[in-house]
């Protein structure tokens, strides 16, 4: 006998009629049809999704309590069981894939079975009922992008912010260390002026605090939530205040302030806030970009590279060359950066599709959007943890290459001209000599005079 032909199943009813579900599944007739219509992919609704909308219908269900239109037992009942939800204690009660009506109304009918089986159980007798208490004065139009919306925010707040404090800590650190180590800079993968390494690191911080900065702003507008518009935006079935007590209450459970969206026809068709905070997490991840790849090309080498830098030699490099270390936490973090790219051209197209009073591309894009937010997350952290942390100057390299740059002419450039110091720079290339050197044998400068003048500490 098969595993199938042991299980035991009850009928589950619906508008649409009866279907068999497992016995030891808390979910009902809308999830179960969504499992066996919807067998695409093996990319499931995000938990953070999961538990966003454990937190609007508990604040929903405590606001209809308030109104006088839930019984105070009843809301009490799936206040308790979205608890449950937001602790982790049911998840593998929720198995429906992104691939699915782009509403989200499955996964809005998944969260109201599964409350309303576990608020009966807890009531001990069977008396909630999916639709006409968990979703009253709700539709899935309005809670799924308010569920997007309270994801994203958490998960910036809670995971993606304090990933960026540590790495920025961290470059404030060797940022303020060697603030007077001088080192060549380069433009163009081409020699330049000098600078410090604590000036360059600094840069790096910068990026960092920008970008922090740009994706705090971005969510005043994720803030503001659907709620109370129900179907299209009008609000029908619901108390004139519901909008804005819920929004009241989920700030409450949360800690962050939400608001109602004072236009809710807005709020379901359009997209946009998510659309302007994943472009300020692009804008972060080409920030990190550019800082591996800084870091990998002055680490390069070690002895044939540039070698600036030293990094952490964390697993060896290659299968084939013995002693072979290679800059892997700096390869991980610009794949993520692609990815982040690349989810940033679903998360706008998917945007673009608000036809009319609904976007219905939403679990695509909220699902590229948490991606993007855990995966820098996890990646900052571990670069942080892995590299960015043991960081080291080679301050022997680091000399070599800064008296061996041809670019220190640029100081003489006011008191030569930028033909004189050029021509210097090109006799001191062409025939191998130091650009003192270079001065003094085209009887530009004396030795005397070109010391005075060429000084990398007077450059950065």
């Amino acid at each position: 006998m098969s595993k199938d032909e042991l299980k035991r199943y009850r009928i589950e009813h619906d508008s649409m009629g009866g279907i068999s579900v497992e016995e030891d599944k808390l979910w009902g007739a809308q999830t179960q049809r969504s499992l066996e219509n919807f067998e695409i992919g093996t990319e499931k609704m995000p938990v953070e999704i999961i538990r966003a909308f454990a937190v609007l219908k508990k604040a929903a269900a405590l606001v209809n309590a308030e109104l006088g239109s839930l019984d105070p037992a009843v809301a009490d009942a799936i206040s308790a069981a979205c608890d449950e939800i937001s602790e982790g204690k049911w998840e593998d009660q929720f198995p429906l894939v992104i691939w699915q009506t782009g509403s989200g109304t499955q996964t809005n009918m998944n969260v109201n079975e599964v409350i309303a089986a576990r608020g009966n159980q807890l009531l001990g007798k069977k008396i909630i009922h999916p639709n006409d208490h968990v979703n009253k004065a709700q539709s899935s139009n309005d809670t799924f992008p308010t569920a997007m919306h309270i994801a994203a925010v958490m998960q910036i707040e809670e995971r993606l912010f304090p990933a960026l404090f540590h790495l920025g800590e961290t470059f404030r650190e060797l940022s303020g260390k060697y603030t007077n180590l001088i080192k060549i800079g380069r433009t163009h993968l081409q020699d330049a002026t000098p600078l410090t390494l604590g000036q360059e690191i600094g840069g790096w911080l910068a990026m960092l605090e920008q970008a922090e900065s740009m994706i705090q702003s971005s969510l005043d507008y994720v803030k503001e939530i659907a709620l109370g518009g129900t179907a299209v935006g009008t609000g029908l079935n619901t108390h004139p205040e519901f909008g804005k007590r819920v929004a009241d209450k989920i700030s409450n459970l949360t800690g962050t302030e939400f608001v109602t969206a004072q236009n809710k026809f807005h709020a379901l068709t359009s997209k946009d806030a998510l659309v302007n905070t994943h472009g300020a997490l692009k804008a972060l991840a080409a920030n990190l970009m550019k800082i591996a790849n800084d870091v990998r090309w002055l680490a390069s080498g070690p002895r044939c590279g540039i070698g600036e830098l030293s990094i952490p030699e964390n697993e060896p490099g290659s299968s084939i060359m013995p002693g072979k270390v290679n800059p892997t936490q700096c390869e991980a973090l610009t794949m993520v950066c692609c990815q982040v790219m690349a989810n940033d051209t679903a998360v706008g197209f998917a945007a673009s599709q608000g036809n009319f009073q609904l976007n219905v591309y939403m679990p695509v894009l909220i699902y590229n959007v948490l991606q993007s937010i855990r995966l820098l997350s996890d990646a900052m952290e571990s670069f942080n943890k892995n590299c960015a942390a043991g960081i080291q100057p080679n301050e022997e390299r680091i000399k070599r290459n800064l008296e061996s740059s041809l670019m220190l002419v640029t100081a003489l450039n006011p008191h030569i001209g930028y033909e004189k110091a050029a021509e210097v720079a090109r006799t001191a290339f062409r025939q191998g000599l130091t650009l003192k050197q270079a001065a003094v044998s085209t009887g530009v400068l004396t030795e005397e005079e070109f010391d005075r003048l060429v000084d990398p500490a007077k450059m950065v």
